[in-house]
């Protein structure tokens, strides 16, 4: 009987320590202050700052802009978490980062959740509906902000490659190839390109794409009415009664 009592009493006392531990450690963690994974916000600030100004008050339409800058902001940071959170998971697998880094990743994700709600209860404040759509019209806003720095920075970046890789845009001249002229098919197993070949002595030429025939008289063509056959059409028979 004592030797089945001395295991078990022993895997009791290593659980309960293993509970006792997990409890104050994750207590000690929940009120440890990590890294901002995010510096700071600035265009939140900025909206802020002018949401509290009241001599003189701010106008609506710089309260909206400042707000729509504000989930530019966010938009990009949502994008941004959802590239690393992935590749910071598997570092955190492997073991080439601490806990603090991710903690403080999950951390900015939950602070983001409510940030974004804000944005949203602020948008409904100005025209009812417009926080279904806000985010929307500041993801539009990033991609035409990429594309006019890409349309701006053609002529530098034209520069800056003429000046490392030379002209761009030579004109080089391609010559053309001569035809040549040959009497009979090509060799065997030898490519002619661009070899035009007369047509043999006394071969028959084609006039508007008709080949006319090639032996005896040529037949004379008739128009719709049966007029203009030659009188060589005429039926041996009638020479005959002629000559009687």
């Amino acid at each position: 009987m004592a030797s089945v009592l001395v295991p078990v009493l022993y895997i009791s006392i290593v659980i309960t320590s293993l509970l006792v531990f997990s409890h104050f450690y994750r207590k000690r963690n929940a009120g440890k202050l990590y890294e901002p994974y995010f510096p700071s916000h600035p265009e939140r600030d900025i909206y802020v700052s002018l949401l509290q100004k009241n001599d003189p008050p701010a106008n609506e339409t710089l309260l909206k802009s400042a707000l729509v800058r504000r989930a530019m902001t966010d938009v990009g940071r949502v994008l941004r978490l959802r590239e690393d959170k992935p590749a910071l998971q598997n570092l955190l697998q492997k073991g080439s980062i601490g806990d603090d880094l991710w903690n403080s990743m999950l951390q900015a994700e939950k602070e983001l959740e409510a940030e974004i709600m804000e944005v949203v209860a602020e948008a409904n404040t100005f025209v009812e509906g417009w926080g279904s759509i806000i985010f929307q019209t500041a993801n539009e806003m990033i991609a035409n902000e990429k594309m006019r720095g890409v349309f701006e920075n053609t002529a530098s970046e034209r520069a800056r490659k003429e000046q490392k890789y030379g002209k761009i845009g030579k004109h080089i001249e391609i010559p053309t190839l001569q035809p040549v002229f040959m009497q009979g098919p090509p060799p065997p197993g030898a490519s002619a390109p661009g070899v035009v070949v007369p047509p043999a002595a006394g071969a028959a030429k084609s006039v508007n794409g008709l080949v006319p025939p090639t032996g005896g008289r040529p037949e004379s063509v008739a128009s719709s009415d049966g007029e203009g056959l030659d009188d060589s059409s005429k039926s041996p028979s009638k020479k005959s009664k002629k000559r009687k």
